[in-house]
């Protein structure tokens, strides 16, 4: 079961506004479901999309990205590997756990400017000296922040919908505010 997302919405705004100016780069804390969204994602608002998981993948995919002077010969690699058609403008490339990719994730750059395709990354300690040594990190790069679930995701995996509408009724019609005791020192 795939839980809804409040991240999802700035996705599709992502999609929506850039229109393939800019990849999106998903980052967070592990095990918070940036992988299962941005693949939720892709399955919904593309026709295909090819799942490059860089923790798994063979060394042949992730040298790939070593060399970008030929990118018709990555499109062609990635859709032998991944028995998956790309397709011009309907088709999404997802980088998970970029992280463990640095040159991949350098090569953004390039393939945003080629222009065929929308480019997701997903990675946590993403910031991490030894993960962006030695790279340029691309400006056509986009970065949302997800979160573990807040209350109302909770909420709303549990089926719950009306929870979050009545508290934010009574916060509005009662004009309740709380707020935060301060300490003395």
């Amino acid at each position: 079961m795939i839980f809804k997302r409040k991240i999802y919405d700035e996705l599709l705004r992502w999609k929506r506004t850039d229109e393939g100016r800019t990849a999106v780069l998903i980052q967070g804390a592990r095990r918070v479901g940036k992988s299962t969204v941005a693949e939720e994602f892709a399955t919904n608002e593309y026709d295909t999309h090819i799942l490059v998981d860089f923790a798994a993948c063979s060394s042949e995919i992730r040298d790939l990205f070593n060399d970008v002077s030929d990118l018709n010969r990555i499109f062609m690699r990635l859709q032998l590997e991944y028995g998956i058609e790309l397709k011009e403008r309907k088709s999404a490339i997802i980088f998970d756990e970029v992280q463990l990719a640095p040159k991949a994730r350098q090569a953004i750059k390039y393939l945003v400017k080629d222009g065929r395709y929308d480019y997701i990354e997903t990675g946590s300690l993403i910031s991490i000296r030894k993960n962006v040594k030695d790279i340029l990190i691309p400006s056509e790069e986009v970065k949302v922040h997800m979160f573990p679930m807040d209350y109302e995701e909770f909420k709303w995996a549990l089926g719950d919908t009306a929870t979050i509408k009545l508290l934010q009724s009574c916060f509005s019609t009662t004009g309740l505010l709380w707020v935060m005791p301060r300490t003395v020192s």
